[in-house]
């Protein structure tokens, strides 16, 4: 399985089977691929990302004291700074000390500011689900196994079924439900390349395809 993918081959191979005897293995490089494929499809369709990863983000500041992050959900802040000022987090006791605070979200700062210039805050953190949510697994494997039956009908809009009946065969890239389900997920606006990038860690998937 992928770093990224949003689902795994047995799960989709019990989706496709019908009868009693298991799926068979003929095609499971094919659904291997399909499957890393559907998973980018399905993220680029969301504008973020859904497994957990360390992201740097360098933006611009606003002024203000809270800074919204381009991947959720937040689940730690390695480091923030500010004009090259390290900002601590604030104290986890209630205490009204200077630092940051951190939701699921957004970073709040007390005692300091955003201050408004471009390109300096820079903020390194993790985000993402440590397991996928299953209705987004299942998203991938309804649409895993709608590419995968697809490819016998690649380019045709209909078929004729006798002499009498003409079958309209959907040309839609991603199904009603299947939206439906990834639409509470979605990012309300991409945000751009330039302002995050994975972080070097042990969540790079660089790093985890060279440990494989």
């Amino acid at each position: 399985m992928a770093f990224g993918d949003l689902t795994n081959l047995a799960d989709v191979k019990a989706w496709l089977q019908t009868g009693t005897a298991p799926f068979p293995a003929t095609d499971d490089a094919l659904l291997a691929r399909l499957i890393t494929a559907a998973s980018g499809f399905i993220q680029t369709w969301l504008h973020r990302p859904i497994p957990s990863a360390d992201w740097l983000e360098v933006r611009d500041g606003t002024g203000g004291q809270r800074l919204v992050l381009a991947n959720v959900p937040v689940t730690a802040v390695l480091s923030l700074t500010i004009d090259g000022l390290p900002i601590p987090p604030a104290p986890p006791d209630g205490g009204f000390g200077p630092g940051y605070t951190v939701t699921a979200t957004e970073l709040a700062l007390r005692g300091f500011v955003f201050t408004r210039r471009p390109q300096n805050v820079i903020v390194t953190y993790t985000a993402g689900y440590e397991s996928v949510p299953p209705d987004i697994a299942q998203a991938c494997i309804e649409l895993v196994c709608q590419r995968y039956k697809e490819r016998s009908r690649i380019g045709e809009v209909a078929k004729s079924r006798g002499a009498s009946e003409t079958v309209t065969l959907s040309q839609k890239d991603i199904s009603d439900d299947v939206k439906t389900i990834l639409a509470q997920y979605r990012a309300t606006a991409p945000v751009s390349p330039f302002t995050r990038m994975l972080a070097p860690s042990a969540t790079d998937p660089a790093l985890l395809a060279a440990a494989l």
